[in-house]
């Protein structure tokens, strides 16, 4: 039995999508509030339950030999980092107290790419340690939630490999996030500019499911593993997403200096408001600041060849389209 833990999100679903398919036995962690769309069609058995409730967490570990950690705060942009810090870290600590109890074989945690250092004249890889002054909040939450996982597993109180995932690109992004609604916002013909220079290592979400399965299996435990096919920049992410749909892409690409201005009034905003604001300088300052990255490790150890991410954004594309259609016909009929 294969436990995922936050399973109804974007990586999660696909992970459980998979070894549905590969016929595992799957059970899937998740709050009663949680929005189960993701999982539609899928023959998986569903516990509901807290990170923070042992009782519950421990009785969706009974059986199981392998746990996929995937449930992770991303709003880079609130205000307020006690919410990022008590999913991100404090829940993940929950979890492994009741993990080191039980006979793992693997816990597989969903880590991220922004944990990795920013090496000069070359690509980083694995063993650059984080060195990111000023890094917003929702970074160092990722890289203190990294740090304790990978800190348990070499003490040997749980097994656990950590999967350091660039930005996830494909079908089912339903919330989306940030990076995916340009790809939905360029095949909707719904997107008013694109953005130059934001380059960001990326991967399609069904390799990055497929790594995280791979490394139930042969990761190291106490390693982690860069999760990435290339670094891309989001105006070819656009014109891809825009040429699926038959669409000329945004004539207007905002560069650095604007992104940063428009960040700058967005976090004054919030600060007036008192409320959120997606586009505000951490955001901002995240969208520019990853290095490129090699992932010849997962490769190595793993066995994992990603497909051209490229290809991934089409297919984001394209469930966009099929979603905009299903819902013009539903009101047609």
């Amino acid at each position: 039995m294969k436990l995922v833990i936050g399973g109804n999100g974007f990586l999660g679903s696909r992970v459980v999508r998979q070894l549905v398919d590969a016929g595992e036995r799957v059970r899937v962690l998740t709050r009663p509030t949680s929005n189960l769309r993701t999982l539609d069609g899928l023959d998986h058995e569903h516990v509901t339950g807290d990170l923070f409730d042992a009782g519950s967490v421990r009785a969706a570990m009974d059986g199981c030999d392998v746990v996929f950690h995937c449930a992770v705060d991303t709003r880079a942009w609130l205000r307020d980092p006690a919410p990022l810090y008590r999913t991100n870290v404090d829940g993940l600590r929950a979890v492994l107290d009741v993990a080191a109890g039980m006979r793992l074989r693997r816990f597989v945690f969903t880590s991220t790419a922004a944990t990795i250092g920013r090496p000069t004249g070359r690509r980083a890889t694995e063993d650059d340690a984080f060195d990111w002054d000023g890094a917003p909040a929702y970074v160092r939450s990722r890289v203190a939630a990294e740090d304790l996982l990978l800190a348990r597993a070499r003490a040997g109180s749980v097994p656990g490999v950590a999967m350091c995932v660039a930005n996830t690109y494909g079908p089912g992004d339903l919330q989306p996030t940030p990076h995916g609604s340009f790809v939905a916002g360029a095949a909707l013909g719904k997107l008013p500019f694109t953005v130059r220079g934001w380059c960001a290592e990326s991967v399609g979400i069904d390799d990055a499911a497929r790594a995280l399965i791979l490394a139930a299996d042969r990761g190291t435990v106490g390693e982690r593993y860069i999760v990435s096919d290339r670094s891309i920049d989001m105006s070819e992410i656009t014109a891809i997403a825009a040429r699926e749909a038959g669409r000329r892409p945004p004539r207007l690409a905002l560069n650095s200096p604007v992104l940063h201005a428009v960040g700058a009034i967005g976090s004054a905003r919030a600060v007036v408001t008192r409320k959120p604001v997606q586009l505000a300088l951490p955001s901002v300052r995240l969208m520019f600041f990853m290095p490129e990255m090699d992932h010849s490790k997962a490769e190595r150890d793993l066995g994992w060849m990603p497909r051209p991410v490229e290809e991934a954004v089409a297919e984001g594309a394209r469930f966009w389209l099929r979603r905009a259609a299903a819902r013009r016909a539903q009101h047609a009929g």
